[in-house]
């Protein structure tokens, strides 16, 4: 079977167009729900960070300007509405920090992916990990073999 050398660069570009495309491109169906749940997570979070913030927010600035009749009155004081809008909006920043770096590392996998289905892997080639009992210090040792056939 011929090597296709544009192969690992049309997968990230598929899963840059849209996440999943490229694992299914590099037919690793399974992949595709772990994808779009880390995402969908990442979404979630970042909604409802942005959600919470919106609504200190809000509250913060009526008070500033001399109304009491939020959501939190008698609840949170002004200083808590700001320590609040604060604590949201560094969540919704990291939030989206995070799924940027997931939307990025869906890019990452369907090109390394890619790239190792290209990857010769054969019975000439095999690497094998051994475990034997040495008996002279009555402990276990490891051993990993590396055979190359020619």
């Amino acid at each position: 079977k011929p090597i296709n050398p544009l192969s690992p660069a049309k997968a990230a570009f598929y899963s840059a167009v849209l996440p999943g495309l490229g694992q299914a491109y590099n037919k690793k169906y399974w992949k595709i729900p772990i994808v779009y749940g880390a995402l969908g997570t990442g979404i979630y979070f970042y909604t409802t960070n942005n959600k919470n913030y919106n609504r200190y927010r809000d509250a913060f600035k009526r008070r500033l300007a001399g109304f009491e009749d939020d959501e939190f009155i008698n609840r949170v004081t002004m200083d808590g509405l700001q320590r609040a809008q604060t604590f949201y909006r560094k969540n919704k920043e990291l939030s989206l920090l995070i799924t940027i770096g997931i939307y990025a590392l869906n890019i990452i996998d369907a090109n390394v992916d890619a790239h190792l289905l290209q990857y010769n892997v054969n019975e000439n080639l095999t690497l094998s990990p051994h475990f034997k009992f040495n008996e002279l210090n009555v402990k276990s040792d490891v051993g990993l073999t590396l055979n190359f056939k020619f």
